[in-house]
């Protein structure tokens, strides 16, 4: 990662302008062409660098459905279950942990009542079971990488 790709993550973990040119905007205030800032988004997700890159919705405040789900899943099965986890359009992140409870993930769905029937199938397609982990409060926490 050079000194721009690191430019372009610091700016951009900040917010993406709402304009009719956001690309360009950005790219002038990093000193680069807009094309080059695409190519440089679309390398970095094409190599991991980058996981995702796009708007966060708060599904809740649209009529969806938001939860914390864990699964217990065996060692010799994780990257299956991963895949089959991750196979479901309602899974927004999914994360290996060191706990009994090794894979976590959050569900988005578009209404509250498909969090459960999604739940329901990712059971039936790992063969393992979902803790539903619904939030009880939200707190805004500002976290900022600086590369």
């Amino acid at each position: 990662m050079d000194a721009t790709d690191r430019a372009i993550i610091n700016t951009l973990q900040h917010g993406f302008p709402i304009c009719q040119r956001p690309y360009e905007k950005v790219a002038l205030e990093l000193g680069i062409s807009e094309e080059a800032l695409i190519q440089r988004l679309q390398a970095m997700l094409e190599d991991k660098r980058l996981s995702r890159f796009g708007p966060m919705y708060h599904a809740e405040r649209m009529g969806g459905g938001l939860s914390l789900c864990a699964m217990a899943v065996p060692e010799s099965d994780f990257q299956r279950v991963t895949e089959q986890v991750n196979s479901f359009p309602e899974v927004a992140h999914n994360y290996a942990r060191d706990h009994e409870l090794n894979m976590w993930f959050v569900l988005a769905t578009e209404t509250p009542e498909r969090i459960h029937t999604v739940l329901q199938e990712i059971e039936t397609a790992t063969g393992c079971k979902v803790y539903n982990m619904p939030k009880q409060e939200e707190f805004y926490v500002g976290l900022h990488f600086q590369l």
